[in-house]
């Protein structure tokens, strides 16, 4: 009877591992040049915009520096000047060359006129003077047990600073009186809801914010909001392109109406990265290049492997040890 239990069992799981679902394109074109190019390292950690490399180099949206960060910390945002700003998730931050003792640890920040706005790894907020070290504001918020990695810096929009906290809200402080003057709800609700895009489409002061399970809109007229299981999101001139867990790539309008979209049958996309046009990087090996109008698309081979660390900055992917610029 044992033997008949374990055969079972195996048929069981061979059915189940034979029943897994993959994206198969009809046709694939050879039409491209891909010639991946060393990092010398491979990724340690990434965010939204660079990540860490073992030999302890930045990799930014100016591309792979010479500069080498002190052992311990890891990359987590520029400055407007071009200085790294890193973290040793302990008690310091690094801005350039110069390391600050900090309260807590440190899990975002940004930088501008002097003023360090800080995100710690317990939801508190932090805006502090750099020249006097002095506190001008602190929030504390609910404690988030869970997060996407994918967590945001602040971001100084004008006269305002915008902080994208760990439990799916956006605190917006005035840099003119310290106060904080709103703060807005984009996913209150689910397990892993921490802000995961903050960008300004400067064009019609929109500001759009995701989580991984929601867009939000905030413009001078209204909020909009709509719900979406993020794989990646890109905001480029008064275009949204996100990618979903399901397989779509979808176009949307500042106002999140959408435009365009394509459903990839069993398709899991790890990211989205733009040259003169859209590139979805999927799984199993292929590169989709999607046509401005979604009207078309030709999917390349693209080989790698896809438990390593992966991340699209503008026209260039990094995984691995390796990277590629897009046509």
């Amino acid at each position: 009877m044992k033997y008949i239990l374990i055969s079972l069992s195996a048929l069981f799981l061979f059915a189940g591992c034979s029943g897994k679902k993959y994206y198969e394109p009809e046709k694939t074109s050879s039409n491209i040049e891909l010639n991946k190019e060393s990092l010398g390292s491979n990724i340690k950690s990434i965010n939204k915009i660079g990540a860490t490399l073992n030999d302890h180099r930045v990799i930014t949206k100016e591309g792979i520096s010479s500069f080498e960060l002190p052992k311990g910390f890891e990359f987590i945002n520029l400055t407007n000047d071009g200085k790294i700003i890193a973290t040793n998730y302990i008690d310091k931050i690094l801005i350039g060359n110069e390391e600050k003792v900090v309260k807590d640890v440190v899990v975002a920040a940004s930088v501008k006129d002097n003023k360090l706005a800080l995100i710690y790894s317990n939801n508190t907020i932090e805006l502090i003077d750099m020249n006097t070290n002095k506190t001008l504001f602190k929030e504390y918020s609910t404690l988030s047990l869970a997060n996407d990695t994918r967590i945001t810096n602040p971001y100084f929009m004008g006269n305002l600073i915008l902080f994208p906290t760990l439990n799916g809200k956006v605190i917006i402080v005035s840099a003119l009186n310290n106060e904080s003057v709103k703060n807005i709800a984009v996913d209150p609700d689910n397990e892993f809801n921490n802000i995961i895009s903050l960008n300004v489409i400067e064009s019609t002061q929109t500001l759009i914010v995701a989580s991984p399970n929601k867009i939000v809109s905030i413009s001078p007229k209204e909020i909009l909001s709509k719900s979406y299981d993020l794989r990646d999101i890109i905001v480029r001139d008064k275009d949204v392109y996100i990618a979903t867990i399901d397989g779509q790539v979808i176009k949307l309008t500042a106002n999140l109406e959408e435009v365009s979209k394509k459903k990839y049958k069993y398709a899991k996309i790890h990211a989205l990265a733009f040259s003169d046009s859209l590139y979805a990087i999927e799984s199993q090996g292929y590169l989709i290049n999607i046509s401005d109008d979604f009207n078309s698309d030709t999917v390349y081979k693209f080989s790698f492997d896809n438990e390593e660390r992966m991340i699209a900055i503008g026209n260039r992917v990094y995984f691995g040890s390796k990277y590629i610029t897009l046509p």
